[in-house]
């Protein structure tokens, strides 16, 4: 791997040196035959593998149950009393799916790629982690502040794994907040965040020979809809510069009990992504009044409309020490050299950033666009080792 014999000291040197790629992908194969998958859930074994790793190499471990088999992992690599560098991730994976050409739980290593579902998103990346926080310790170098890995359950569905570890402890402690999801090793700084907007309409059932005695909720589902696509195209003329447009996107639709009876009830469930300084709760109010304005009532049709789901965005500024300190950390472990960048995709780094008030920014292995939730999902063991290099780098420059 090169580097530059300017950008690095002796002891960076020695501790790049204790990072062992073998190592990494050994973890991450393990994590990767581990069960995990959400929905249904089930994290357990996963965070369980993870941390007998990091009780191995010496970091102070603790699994802390957020719901039945559905723990947290903390994993500190311990220092002075200095604001510390929190790395975040998590430990669930979305379901296999169809597709595959290879054992989606073997951990096949073959041609540079390690393959398997959540290799990219984000095993590797929390492989990436241990390894470079235990090549830290090995180093026996004395750290100004400590170094938390924390992996949550529930990223992929309802952030319960985040939310939980918000509310158990001030999080405001650190100086920085690496979010180790895949990046293509690009420096991230802004995200959009996530809502789960569900929409309930309920109308009256009748003989589908005389739909004229009824209320038809699918029709007004259908209105719905219709007026969620508008939005979307409206969305498309404020976009951040970084992270792209706010969207919507109908991803499931429920209704009625059989062909020959007027429609009582249909639910329309849709994604809502937000940009970095949008309120999930105005959001929820804007959704209300559109709907409103539709007047289905004028149709015998009532609807709700909820939010079981938000996750915040965030933007760390190009110009904050934190983000040159990531960025600096990346191109010294031979990272491509990329500029900063924004996400399309959200994150769990937005709660830290909005709760905590700490910077934020985004850095892992693997692309989340050409690898995350697909077929044959990989990640290139030239990545793992790269950002493991970053991860140790940064804690070095930041704490040491």
């Amino acid at each position: 791997m090169p580097d530059s014999a300017s950008t690095l000291s002796v002891g960076e040197r020695d501790v790049l040196d204790r990072i062992d790629l073998d190592e990494i992908v050994s973890l991450t194969q393990a994590l990767v035959q581990a069960p995990g998958g959400n929905p249904p859930g089930g994290e357990a074994a996963k965070a369980e593998v993870l941390a007998a790793a990091c009780s191995d190499r010496g970091l102070v471990t603790t699994l802390t149950e957020v719901e039945p088999s559905r723990p947290n992992l903390s994993a500190v690599l311990g220092g002075g009393p200095a604001r510390g560098l929190l790395v975040l991730g998590h430990t669930d994976v979305v379901p296999v799916g169809a597709g595959w050409t290879v054992d989606p739980f073997g951990g096949v290593l073959r041609d540079g790629r390690l393959y398997g579902r959540g290799a990219a998103d984000m095993l590797g990346g929390l492989a990436a982690c241990v390894v470079a926080m235990a090549a830290v310790k090995r180093a026996q170098v004395t750290l100004a502040g400590s170094v938390e890995l924390a992996a949550t359950v529930d990223e992929e569905d309802l952030g319960l794994g985040i939310r939980h570890y918000m509310a158990t402890a001030d999080r405001s402690a650190y100086a920085g907040c690496v979010v180790a999801e895949p990046t293509d090793l690009q420096t991230i700084i802004a995200a959009r965040g996530d809502a789960y907007v569900e929409i309930t309409v309920r109308g009256r059932a009748a003989h589908s020979g005389r739909p004229s005695d009824g209320a038809n909720a699918i029709y007004g589902a259908a209105a719905v809809i219709a007026e969620l696509e508008r939005w979307h195209d409206e969305l498309a003329a404020n976009a951040h510069p970084l992270a792209g447009a706010a969207s919507w996107s109908v991803g499931q639709v429920r209704g009625g009990t059989g062909t020959s009876i007027v429609a009582a009830e249909c639910v329309v469930q849709a994604d809502r992504r937000l940009l970095p300084a949008e309120d999930a709760a105005v959001v929820l109010e804007q959704v209300r009044a559109r709907i409103k304005a539709l007047a289905l009532d004028r149709r015998g049709l009532t609807v709700d409309a909820s939010m079981p789901m938000e996750m915040p965005g965030f933007e760390t500024s190009a110009d904050h020490a934190f983000v040159r300190a990531v960025d600096d950390a990346l191109r010294a472990a031979g990272g491509p050299g990329s500029p900063l960048g924004g996400w399309s995709a959200a994150c769990e780094g937005g709660f830290i950033a909005r709760d905590a008030g700490v910077p934020v920014v985004v850095l892992g292995p693997g692309s989340v666009s050409r690898q995350a939730h697909r077929a044959d999902e990989s990640v290139t063991v030239h990545d793992l080792l790269v950002v493991a290099r970053a991860y140790a780098l940064l804690a070095l420059r930041m704490l040491r």
